[in-house]
């Protein structure tokens, strides 16, 4: 494996991030990343739009998602960096394209944090009622805002633990799903092809609704190549996330609504009611299904949680690392961006306090803006890939530890997929509006972006 360079630059203060990360860390990260509570909550209603043809739904969009992660992971093992795509596109496109991708990002991920704490608020008050949402939402800001606060390990173990739950939960699950369509689970009987036959029950119109779902639903496997530059071994952790990436989004995704279509009718209303995943359980007779399937998406909401904390710091030390942003939040001390965490946290808190006091206005706009970023990300990550991967094969090729398969053709084909995407989101009314807000965010932040680099240029 060749030695390469990791970018963990120095930050204001003149500290650096810590290498605290072990490989298990990482590899973990890696494996439950892509297991989040849109998996087990949202494919509900993409279910109900698509029918069984949901399966097809998954395996395009986890095919565009398989060739964004093997781009990505081109460009991180070549040059490690807690920016990740931000700190490619200012490398391959322009400071401004670092600007916009970076904090548009940031955004995304402190949002997040917000509708998580939500969630995860919700599940305890059902087990504890009488209890307010907000105080659980805070105690879970508190404890994640902390655990980062200390040491990136923190954030290690935390998300090792819940990725194992997490794995184990939905390894479990595959394999008595598998075994009650193959009619050998004690107690059930199989039901053969009998929920498949109307495999498109609301035509094509059905299948764009359940692809636009589940193209959303993949979003936070970036987080590993962010917290690559932060382990022991960052090229080899990228290197091998990214070549496992291709059997998990098959398992954990596609693997599992063939498992739900077959068991369950498409449109049983507990699909939408209770979630696909405690529907299956239920089908197949297994007590307290749905109290159980609360405990995981519980953990899935939690992982969520202290995963994008992480994220949304690392991105923001390094961009204000790279001049973009207030220098107060580059301040590392013990080998954590503590600032940063502490501006990630208050800014998901901040969202959750607007859920209750503007929901129908500034929370729902700002929904709306973050709908498409991940789309704007990747396109990000596209373009930064074809300029950088012939940049490195004629100064560094002993760099490409991982290569795009196919080079330019199947990048292209990427590119024209997410360009597809946008233009489903633009026919339907539900996601036109989330295409045009995340539209003038990247607009506006693209445009501050270019002033500021043109600005830094004169002087």
């Amino acid at each position: 494996m060749p030695r390469t360079t990791v970018e963990t630059p120095a930050g204001t203060d003149g500290a650096s991030l810590s290498h605290g990360l072990k490989q298990r860390h990482l590899s973990m990260i890696a494996l439950g990343g892509v297991i989040g509570a849109g998996l087990f909550v949202g494919s509900g209603a993409g279910i109900a739009a698509a029918g069984p043809s949901i399966v097809v739904a998954y395996t395009l969009s986890g095919l565009l998602v398989m060739l964004v992660m093997r781009m990505l992971g081109e460009m991180s093992a070549a040059y490690p960096s807690s920016g990740s795509f931000s700190a490619h596109a200012e490398r391959a496109i322009g400071p401004w394209a670092g600007f916009t991708a970076g904090w548009a990002f940031w955004v995304l991920l402190c949002t997040a944090v917000g509708l998580e704490g939500i969630g995860a608020a919700k599940i305890v008050t059902g087990w504890l009622p009488g209890t307010p949402e907000w105080a659980w939402v805070a105690l879970f800001m508190v404890v994640f805002c902390g655990t980062n606060l200390a040491a990136v390990k923190n954030f290690g173990e935390f998300e090792f633990w819940f990725a194992a739950l997490k794995v184990g939960a939905i390894s479990l699950f595959l394999v008595l799903g598998v075994l009650a369509v193959a009619g050998v689970l004690p107690g059930t009987d199989s039901p053969g092809a009998s929920h498949l036959t109307d495999f498109l029950p609301h035509g094509a119109e059905g299948l764009v609704i359940g692809l636009l779902a589940s193209v959303f639903a993949y979003g936070g496997l970036e987080t590993v190549t962010i917290a690559a530059a932060e382990s022991e071994n960052p090229v080899k952790g990228v290197a091998s996330a990214v070549r496992t990436a291709m059997w998990r989004i098959a398992l954990f995704y596609i693997g599992s609504m063939a498992v739900i279509v077959t068991l369950v009718p498409w449109d049983d209303p507990a699909v939408v009611e209770s979630g696909p995943y405690v529907a299956a359980l239920d089908r197949l007779g297994i007590p307290g299904a749905g109290q159980l399937m609360n405990v995981v998406v519980l953990v899935a909401l939690l992982s969520a949680m202290n995963a994008n904390i992480y994220g949304a710091s690392r991105i923001g030390y390094s961009l204000v690392d790279r001049g973009q942003g207030p220098k107060a939040l580059g301040r590392v001390s013990g080998g954590v961006p503590r600032i940063a965490v502490l501006a990630s946290s208050v800014f998901g808190f901040l969202c959750v306090l607007l859920s209750y006091w503007r929901p129908d206005d500034v929370f729902s706009w700002l929904l709306n803006m973050i709908g498409a970023v991940i789309l704007v990300v990747w396109i990000f990550i596209a373009v930064s890939q074809l300029r950088l991967r012939r940049r490195l094969e004629r100064e560094a090729p002993e760099k490409l530890v991982v290569r795009m398969w196919a080079f330019p053709l199947l990048t292209w084909v990427a590119l024209a997929g997410m360009a597809a995407v946008f233009v489903l989101m633009a026919r339907e009314p539900d996601t036109r509006v989330q295409l045009y807000s995340t539209g003038g965010m990247t607009l506006a932040l693209a445009a501050l972006g270019y002033a500021r680099q043109r600005v830094r240029a004169r002087r």
